[in-house]
């Protein structure tokens, strides 16, 4: 180990004794010393190599003066410019990230761009002839033999090369899993230096009002990762579950009115409603439990633990990544809080023009109000945070229309870490909200349990060919019981629109809209740079509730596009991870201005459809969808410069800005015409783009016949009787604003009217 890397590890080291923050899973482990990646020797010596040219030392005589005196004025930072991404992290450590994080496929790549680079002639197909020893022009050199500075040059040819694929797509991943882990490893202190560089503060600190509070469902919970063979079957007997074992296959019987798959925004409604009808109700999650005082705001390892995919989730070309949430109360722990309701004009398209029951109901309004009203929403705002008041002001002196976003927290809410779980405890999800209705009236929760097909027979008795007895589970970590019998009387299915269809496909459901009809919002980020200097906003880009104002572009109708302007949560690794790379001192300035910079992303009410079948998400926006995402675009760049940003860009991989210092209108309007919507990774474009989407609606959409859909209008499956869609895949098409109340109370009509027909069926039994 150099001095360099010394110094660097013990400003990583820190003080010692400080008291771990969080649950173990939301943090990260300890040093490992023993890895299960699969990349050789050789391969890691590709990975370092390209690592160091992403993130290289930076010389200050290249900086310009006002960088400069930045750095000079800040000893985290002057070691974060000296320093190399190599020395912080070891190439062992990202690989091991690499290899149990992302998308196999995805791995399969790097795992092929890596081996040839350890060669000479694979260095010499993927990089051309700066792989040639300037000495001895006959000899060739593998890429980790190249100096830094061709290495550099390399992969800026990389990031525009649209007719090598391989390279381009294995140096976007390297690019962001490096520099995401990089930004958000931590020691077991929960430090990390490069935090003081960037100006990124997060409070790790535990919260005492929240340290001694009950457990809100542990009534009704059974976490059967903490439970042996024996305890596991007396605890579901002792909540009042009949329980069976079959030693033969291994494999407990259960016997229930009702089994909910899933937990979030439908499930959590679903379950609360049925169990207050009196019904004996089960809930599966395979995510785990997590309450206020175990969120430890960590980015890396909460996104790894609580989002689908561990948030690498992306469609096939690696233009969106998915964030969905997979831990128990699902999305509604990790969104953002924004909880708008279903517009008006929506709701008379879903009705009237696709003639869907439970829309065209009156009881959908009052259930809008029973929702918000269960959930505490509010419009109320005390303080804004950075970015929200920089949208505020950018839209005001351009006079145009700004909105409160309603939200299910309090007016006092100031968090910013809302997206790896409220630590406040003040956002109300389901895990706190209609999960604790559930439990209340005797529900069983089982977490860590995953489904793995539905029960199906044959039956003549109805017009649906099947009907649904319940479904299997299994429970993937269990030393002794492997697999689990639900035998219901109605089974509701609320995986989520990513999830939904492959349990419908794997069960043998053959309707030909289960995976199909996907919509996303996507997304597309426009970023503006305000220094603190003479500044009107103070504080920071983390800072204070993450989404507290919109503007829509324009006004909510039945034919008008929907384009909508609203702020993102962005961690240092997610920043870092999703920003253009164009030279490792770009990159490093860029970073530099992290706690600075404000974003505002535009998200449109998408015409385009995507598919998901075998864990691959197909999407394409149509021509509409781009044009509109290059409307919102222009729109959010010219508020940033309204509020006065210092300079603005966009997310184009060659690094799109523009310097605002003396800008004249017509320079701002020639450079906005530059700006579009760019393809994905995988395209034969030269710029590209990486961004995220937060809403996933459709693939088992709701229609009045078989044909336009895979459940009928109050959400039952065409082809199965008794079994239940009730979370966002229902919805017949994009919504154009954030999802959360149309999901929860279109799961609240699907499920009364579940209650109801149960109700209806047990008094003509009796």
């Amino acid at each position: 180990m150099n001095a360099e890397s010394r110094e660097w590890r013990e400003m990583v080291e820190g003080t010692r004794g400080k008291k771990k923050k969080g649950h173990p899973l939301l943090r990260w482990s300890i040093k490992q010393e023993s890895f299960s990646h699969g990349f050789s020797q050789s391969d890691l010596q590709a990975l370092s190599a390209i690592c160091e040219a992403i993130l290289p030392p930076v010389p200050l005589q290249s900086l310009d003066l006002e960088m400069k005196l930045k750095v000079l004025r800040n000893d985290a930072l002057l070691s974060f410019f000296k320093s190399s991404g190599s020395h912080h992290v070891t190439p062992d450590e990202v690989a091991e990230v690499m290899a149990t994080k992302a998308m196999p496929m995805t791995v399969t790549v790097v795992r092929i761009v890596l081996r040839l680079l350890t060669f000479r002639l694979g260095t010499l197909l993927l990089c051309g002839f700066v792989c040639l020893d300037k000495k001895n022009w006959s000899l060739l050199l593998k890429f980790s033999d190249i100096s830094l500075e061709k290495r550099e040059k390399v992969l800026q040819k990389w990031n525009s090369q649209w007719y090598n694929p391989l390279a381009r797509i294995a140096f976007m991943m390297i690019k962001a899993i490096f520099l995401f882990y990089y930004f958000t490893w931590t020691n077991e202190n929960t430090e990390n230096p490069v935090w003081d560089a960037i100006g990124y503060r997060v409070d790790i600190g535990e919260n005492e009002d929240m340290e001694h509070k009950e457990r809100p469902l542990d009534k009704g919970i059974i976490e059967t990762a903490k439970e042996d063979e024996v305890t596991i079957k007396q605890r579901m007997i002792n909540k009042g579950l009949k329980v069976k074992e079959d030693k033969e296959s291994d494999t407990c019987k259960i016997e229930c009115d009702a089994v909910v798959v899933g937990s979030g925004c439908g499930g959590g409604v679903a379950a609360a409603n049925l169990a207050k009808s009196g019904l004996k109700v089960i809930v599966i999650e395979k995510g785990n439990y997590f309450v206020p005082q175990d969120y430890s705001t960590l980015e890396g390892p909460s996104m790894f633990e609580m989002f689908e995919a561990n948030g690498l989730l992306m469609t096939h070309d690696g233009r969106f990544r998915f964030m969905a949430g997979s831990t128990l109360g699902g999305g509604s722990v990790v969104n953002w809080a924004a909880s708008l309701k279903t517009p008006d004009a929506i709701i008379e398209e879903w009705s009237v023009d696709r003639g869907i029951a439970v829309f065209a109901r009156e009881e959908y309004t009052a259930a809008m109000e029973s929702v918000c009203k269960r959930i505490g929403v509010t419009e109320k705002v005390i303080r804004e945070g950075f970015q929200n008041q920089i949208l505020r002001k950018g839209c005001e002196k351009l006079g145009l229309d700004v909105t409160v976003v309603p939200r299910n927290s309090s007016e006092e809410h100031y968090c910013g870490s809302c997206s790896f779980g409220c630590k406040t405890g003040d956002k109300r999800g389901t895990d706190i909200t209609w999960l604790v209705d559930a439990v209340e009236n005797n529900a069983v929760i089982l977490t860590q349990c995953r489904a793995e097909k539905l029960i199906l027979v044959d039956t003549e008795d109805s017009g649906r060919r099947k009907r649904c007895l319940g479904v299997t589970a299994s429970i993937p970590n269990h030393k002794t019981i492997k697999k689990l019998e639900i035998n219901a009387k109605v089974t509701v299915v609320a995986c989520g629109s990513l999830m939904t269809p492959g349990l419908l496909s794997s069960s043998g459901l053959k309707n030909q809209n289960i995976g199909r009809g996907l919509h996303i919002h996507p997304i597309l980020m426009a970023w503006g740079y305000f220094p603190e200097k003479n500044s009107d906003f103070k504080g920071a880009a983390h800072e204070g509730e993450i989404m507290t104002s919109l503007h829509y572009v324009f006004e909510i109708d039945s034919t008008t596009p929907n384009i909508t302007l609203e702020t993102p949560a962005l961690g240092p690794g997610t920043f870092a991870a999703l920003i253009p790379w164009v030279s490792g001192s770009d990159i490093k300035k860029r970073l530099a201005k992290y706690a600075r910079t404000s974003h505002i992303f535009v998200m449109v009410r998408d015409e385009g459809v995507g598919e998901v079948k075998g864990g691959v998400v197909k999407y394409k926006l149509t021509k509409a969808d781009e044009r509109n995402l290059t409307i919102g675009l222009r729109q959010a760049l010219r508020i940033l410069v309204a509020a006065g940003a210092e300079e603005v860009g966009t997310y184009r991989s060659d690094g799109q800005r523009l310097k605002c210092d003396g800008v004249k209108e017509g320079d701002l309007e020639r450079f906005l015409e530059t700006v579009d919507a760019p393809a994905g990774v995988v395209s034969m474009s030269k710029c590209w783009t990486h961004s995220f989407t937060a809403h996933q609606m459709g693939c088992c959409r709701m229609g009045a016949t078989e044909k336009e859909g895979a459940v009928d209008g109050y959400g039952e499956s065409w082809e199965v009787e008794d079994l239940y869609m009730c979370d966002a895949s229902v919805l017949p098409t994009a919504l154009g604003v954030n999802p959360m109340i149309t999901t929860q109370s279109t799961a609240y009509c699907i499920s009364n009217r579940i209650a109801e027909l149960m109700m209806m069926k047990k008094k003509k039994q009796d």
